[in-house]
Order: structure tokens, then C-alpha cells, then sequence
């Protein structure tokens, strides 16, 4: 990124939004619908769970890792808003395959299945293998659109029962614009991204978050909200670039993190846990920008937003509770040829994983 876009167009945008742009709070009952919020146990998704219960939803389950984390946000939930027995902890680590099988498995044993807000994810720029894959793609990306595939049948199962249409919601990011992504003019993109020798690890989350753009666009390009049953959209928890620069950013070298908060974290600034794996560095300059972060509150009303948003967010990118455009990458002339290859290959880890996984896009 140059001087010129950071003086000129990030930084104006960014104090703007910040200062200036406040989601509104969501007001829309959740009565007798049960509720499920991946990576629950702390920040964003635990406010969120938090708003599902204040908007009276029937069960509330946090999806959480660490257990006992997940047991004392449901303590602090339940006692916060004086509602009982309305949250249930599930173990879910996207790390294992296994683990999203497993809860899936206990998830179709549920009465109904309204809103899936899949919000869990990773921010590391430590290399490690994962499931056969570079640990940030298989959490933030395979995982993800696994968990997505195995429980959208539960999903319309629900919409069948019920009259209904449910949400399955993905937790992006507005960081999507930010990457140059130069794995795209491989033969293969993801056999690239899990190339230790080639691996960028500063620009790897931002990438994630635009293969997740991508191959929720695809789905819902492929599979209409009249065939699914289902909404599929995705989110930014940040705000938008209003001006966002005409190419993408080239990847970051290590001195232009020092200058660019915007390769690394949020550049809405919500406080998260995902700060906590940036580099000590780095954390001098994301401590000064978080003076002006957004509250985990008002993040959260983003995410509440788009779960209980209707059909017409459909494979729709929605950022401080509009529908906004995507990155240039996404929507110019290289796109609609990158998400196709993006969703083959991912579909095809997928069916590895699971085979004939992708088939319940076409029941």
C-alpha cells in the first residue's frame, strides 16, 4: 500500500467509521428459535449469543474449543440476562474433522435448527499444518464449509417443518480487500497456500477471509435461495472501506506493518480475541489504534444482523448492517473465474474429507 492510499483513503475511512458509524442494535424476536454461535466462549461471538438470548430465543448453543471457557460464558450469559437453561456448551474444534462431524451428529438430534452464525476462526502468522492444510485455511476456510455442508440438511430440514426460511451466516471480513492474493496465477490455489516455502503468513488471514467471500458467492450463485431453503450470507464485523483502493494491496512487507494495521486485524476495530496473536511488534501501534475500537457489543449487533437478515441477503456481503460490495478482486473481471476455481478446489478437499459432501447443495 502506498503513502498515498493510507493518507488519502484508509485512514479518513477508518476514523470515520470508527467515530461516526454505529450499527444499530437488533430488535427482531428470536422467540422459539433455536440458535447455534461457532467460537462462543469470548468476544464477538459471545456478545452475539448474549443478543440471541436478550431477543428470546428459545436454546442458544455455543460452539467452543475450550469447554470450560464455553461453561463460564453460559454462567456469565445466563446470569447477565436472568434466562436459565436457555444455553448449552458443545465442544467444537475446527482443528479436527472429527470434532465437526461429531457435533453435527449431535446437532440433527435438535428439535429445530434456525440460525448457524459461524464466527470461529484463527489469526496466526506461525506456518503449521493442520488437517493436511496450512492450520489458517483449514480452520478458517475447510473447516468452516465443512461444518456448513454437514448441518445445512438440519437446516432445511427446519425450513421444510417449520415455514421458515434459516440463516446460515459466515463471519468474514472486510480485510478481503486487502490482500493481492498472487496465489490465484498458480496452477492450483491451494496446494500453493499450503507451500511452506511460498507461505505469506502477514497476509494469510486476509486471505482466508477472501477465499470465504468467494466460496460463499459461488455456493449461492450455484444453489438460489429458493432451492437451498436457506439464506447463506456473509459478514464483516468491520466497517467498510467507503473508498477502497482501485487495485489490491501488494502483500506487506514487515516495515509496512509497522504503518498498515489493516494487514494484520480489523481495521474496524472491534475488540476481539483475535488480537491475541499478533506479533509483540506489532502490539504498541494495535494498542494505540484500540483506543478507538468499536465495543464487542457493538461489533456483535453485525453478526445478530445478518443471522436474522432475510432472503434477500442471499450470497450478499453485508457490513454495518447493509449490503455492501466486495473487494475489487471479487466483483471485477478476474472474479467471477477465481471463485469458480476457489469453490472446485475446496469442494473437491471437501469431498475428500467427506465424500459426496456437496451433493446435500442439490437435494
Amino acid at each position: 500500500m502506498s503513502a498515498y492510499d493510507l493518507i488519502t483513503s484508509i485512514l479518513p475511512t477508518f476514523f470515520y467509521t470508527q467515530l461516526f458509524i454505529t450499527p444499530s442494535a437488533p430488535s427482531t424476536s428470536c422467540a422459539g428459535k433455536t440458535i447455534i454461535v461457532t467460537g462462543a466462549n469470548t468476544g464477538l461471538g459471545k456478545e452475539a449469543a448474549r443478543k440471541f438470548v436478550q431477543l428470546g430465543a428459545e436454546k442458544v448453543i455455543l460452539g467452543c474449543r475450550n469447554a470450560g471457557k464455553g461453561e463460564a460464558a453460559k454462567r456469565e450469559i445466563e446470569a447477565s440476562e436472568g434466562r436459565e437453561g436457555v444455553v448449552e456448551v458443545w465442544e467444537l474444534d475446527l482443528g479436527d474433522y472429527g470434532s465437526v462431524g461429531r457435533f453435527v451428529e449431535r446437532a440433527k438430534g435438535l428439535r429445530r435448527l434456525d440460525v448457524v452464525v459461524e464466527n470461529a476462526g484463527i489469526n496466526t502468522n506461525k506456518f503449521v499444518e493442520v488437517g493436511g492444510n496450512e492450520s489458517t485455511i483449514t480452520v478458517n476456510v475447510v473447516s468452516t464449509f465443512l461444518l456448513a455442508l454437514l448441518i445445512l440438511p438440519k437446516l432445511q430440514e427446519t425450513a421444510k417443518l417449520q415455514g421458515t426460511t434459516p440463516n446460515l451466516t459466515i463471519v468474514s471480513s472486510e480485510v478481503h480487500f486487502f490482500t493481492a492474493f498472487p496465489e490465484r496465477k498458480d496452477p492450483s490455489i491451494f496446494p500453493a497456500l499450503n507451500d511452506p516455502s511460498k507461505a505469506r503468513m502477514m497476509d494469510r488471514y486476509n486471505v482466508s477471509k477472501l477465499l470465504e467471500v468467494f466460496a460463499c458467492r459461488e455456493i449461492a450463485r450455484l444453489h438460489p435461495v429458493s432451492d437451498m431453503r436457506v439464506t447463506l450470507n456473509f459478514l464483516s464485523k468491520d466497517p467498510p472501506p467507503t473508498h477502497p483502493p482501485r487495485k489490491p494491496i501488494p502483500s506487506p512487507t514487515p516495515a509496512e506493518h509497522l504503518t498498515n494495521p489493516y494487514c494484520y486485524t480489523d481495521p474496524g476495530l472491534c475488540h476481539s480475541e483475535l488480537q491475541r496473536d499478533v506479533p509483540s511488534y506489532l502490539r504498541p501501534l494495535v494498542n494505540t489504534f484500540m483506543l478507538l475500537a468499536r465495543t464487542t457489543e457493538v461489533g456483535a449487533r453485525t453478526l445478530v444482523h445478518a443471522a436474522l437478515a432475510g432472503p434477500e441477503t442471499h450470497g450478499k456481503y453485508l457490513s454495518d448492517n447493509r449490503v455492501r460490495g466486495c473487494a475489487n478482486l471479487v466483483e471485477g473481471p478476474e472474479g467471477a473465474e477465481v471463485q469458480r476455481r476457489v469453490w472446485g478446489e475446496l469442494g473437491g478437499i471437501l469431498e475428500g474429507i467427506r465424500p459426496g459432501i456437496t451433493k446435500v447443495l442439490d437435494a
